[in-house]
């Protein structure tokens, strides 16, 4: 039996990697509203099981995304395909993340994130029948993020691992940056949002006896708690399954669906029928250890599924790289 469930596992994970490889070459669409938009891939490693031991560890990761892409529904359109007082051009998104996690003991932790953006945005501001065409590009720390977890005594869940995540997200960004000409930025163009969010979730983890294979899954809502300047931005799910594989004794494979939907903003500032969104998409990767206690990784993600609520500007892909080290 133990030999039929390794031979299972290698061919799982090998086929995991094929697609992997296979995946790195498709296009598709990446979660985003009119505004902005972070990359949906999960890179908490202690829901995956790679590092869940106490100390501290840092988790540094790139994000590139470049919408440019008009979507209405399902659909691909036109610049000004819906009329609007604006018509969005285009947002190119460079996210820079900083993870601090530390772990307490072996069942309590928490996580600091620190958010930075290099952020430019492009539409068409219809005045009067003329239209004029308008611009910001700002670079800005956003809003920090707390979350705290525990994992569960390992026994009742056999060779897995489970556990919950709870915290805030704090109004540190600036909600009010403005172009040269004096003009304040869309509020989901801005660095903060100026709410206070609570962050709920749980997570399970298990690895594939006798192979090299993990497994894991996670779902986190993130509920905004108050509104801020006539805005509040729509409530958050996001839902991860993904699998990492060792293709040999450095060299791992990833592969994750990632399920994010995203509540319609509310307030006179919000743009409402224009806000909310479903994506499930898909995140082959590969990660690398660089030691024992060090690895460096990249992501692509691509859409199977994309919806939008009005007319959003999206990105055929996002691209990810990043950095992890325990101390």
């Amino acid at each position: 039996m133990q030999a039929k469930a390794m031979q299972a596992g290698q061919r799982l994970g090998y086929g995991c990697a094929v697609l992997i490889l296979a995946q790195l070459g498709v296009s598709g669409a990446v979660q985003a509203s009119c505004g902005s938009a972070f990359c949906g891939v999960n890179t908490q490693w202690d829901a995956q099981g790679l590092w869940d031991k106490p100390g501290l560890r840092a988790d540094l990761r790139f994000e590139y995304i470049d919408q440019d892409q008009p979507r209405s529904g399902s659909d691909k359109v036109a610049v000004g395909a819906l009329p609007r007082h604006h018509d969005e051009v285009q947002t190119i998104n460079r996210n820079w993340l900083l993870n601090l996690d530390y772990g307490f003991d072996n069942n309590w932790g928490v996580t600091l994130t620190l958010p930075y953006m290099d952020r430019s945005h492009d539409h068409i501001h219809n005045h009067h029948g003329n239209q004029i065409p308008e611009a910001w590009d700002f670079t800005e720390a956003g809003d920090v993020r707390v979350l705290g977890r525990y994992k569960f005594d390992q026994q009742p869940f056999q060779s897995g691992a489970a556990g919950v995540k709870f915290g805030l997200k704090l109004p540190t960004g600036d909600y009010e940056v403005a172009n040269d000409d004096g003009d304040l930025a869309e509020r989901t163009l801005q660095p903060g949002t100026g709410t206070t969010d609570l962050i709920l979730g749980a997570y399970y983890q298990r690895p594939v006896v006798g192979s090299s294979l993990y497994w894991f899954a996670q779902t986190l809502w993130q509920q905004p708690l108050n509104d801020r300047a006539d805005y509040r931005a729509g409530y958050q799910l996001a839902i991860d399954g993904g699998l990492q594989y060792g293709l040999t004794e450095h060299l791992a494979g990833l592969l994750q669906l990632n399920i994010q939907i995203k509540g319609r903003d509310s307030g006179t500032e919000a743009e409402r029928e224009d806000s909310g969104s479903q994506t499930l998409s898909l995140s082959p990767g590969l990660s690398y250890a660089l030691t024992k206690t060090a690895r460096v990784y990249g992501f692509v993600q691509v859409p199977l599924y994309h919806y939008v609520n009005g007319i959003q500007l999206t990105a055929d892909q996002a691209y990810m790289v990043g950095a992890t080290m325990a101390f």
